[in-house]
C-alpha cells in the first residue's frame, strides 16, 4: 500500500503537469490558471452544500434507526472529492467533479461496502437499532442503588 502511495504521489503531478502544458498551449496561460481557479471555487461551493445534504442524510439514517454506513462512506468519497477539487489540475478536477454526483457516490459507496472497502463497526444494523434496545432498572429493597443497563432481545417470539 505504500508503494501504491508513493507511485501515487509521483504519477499524479507528472500527469497534471502534462495537462497543464497540453492545455496551456492550446487556450493559453491565463485561461488556464483562471480555469483552475474557477474549479476549485465551484468545488468548494458544491463541497459546501452536498456536504450539508450528506450531513442530513446521516441523521436522517441515525433517526430511522439504521446504521448510516453507506452514507458515511459517501461523506467520505465527497471529503476526497474535495480535496481533489481544490488540488490544481484538471485530471483531479474531472475525478472530483465525478464524485459531486451523488446517485455515482452513493453506488460506488454501496459497492465499497460490500466489497468489505469499507467495514462498519462490529455491530449490525439490528444491534444499532434503538427500537430493538430495552433499558433495564433494577433495584433492590435491601440496596438503594439503581443498576441499568441495555439488552436485547434474541428471541424473535
Amino acid at each position: 500500500m505504500f508503494r501504491f502511495l508513493i507511485f501515487l504521489f509521483i504519477l499524479v503531478p507528472i500527469i497534471e503537469i502534462g495537462v497543464f502544458i497540453q492545455v496551456g498551449d492550446v487556450i493559453g496561460l491565463g485561461w488556464t490558471l483562471i480555469i483552475v481557479v474557477a474549479t476549485a471555487v465551484l468545488g468548494v461551493n458544491l463541497l459546501k452544500q452536498q456536504g450539508f445534504k450528506a450531513w442530513q442524510d446521516i441523521q436522517l439514517s441515525m433517526a430511522k434507526g439504521n446504521m448510516p454506513a453507506t452514507e458515511m462512506a459517501a461523506a467520505a468519497q465527497l471529503l476526497f472529492a474535495g480535496g481533489l477539487l481544490l488540488t490544481p489540475g484538471f485530471v483531479t478536477d474531472a475525478i472530483g467533479f465525478t464524485l459531486m454526483i451523488p446517485q455515482l457516490r452513493l453506488a460506488l459507496a454501496s459497492k465499497l461496502i460490500s466489497a468489505g472497502t469499507f467495514k462498519a463497526a462490529s455491530f449490525n444494523d439490528q444491534s444499532f437499532n434503538q427500537q430493538n434496545s430495552h433499558t433495564y432498572q433494577h433495584s433492590s429493597q435491601n440496596d438503594s442503588r439503581t443498576i441499568e443497563g441495555e439488552f436485547e432481545n434474541k428471541d424473535k417470539s
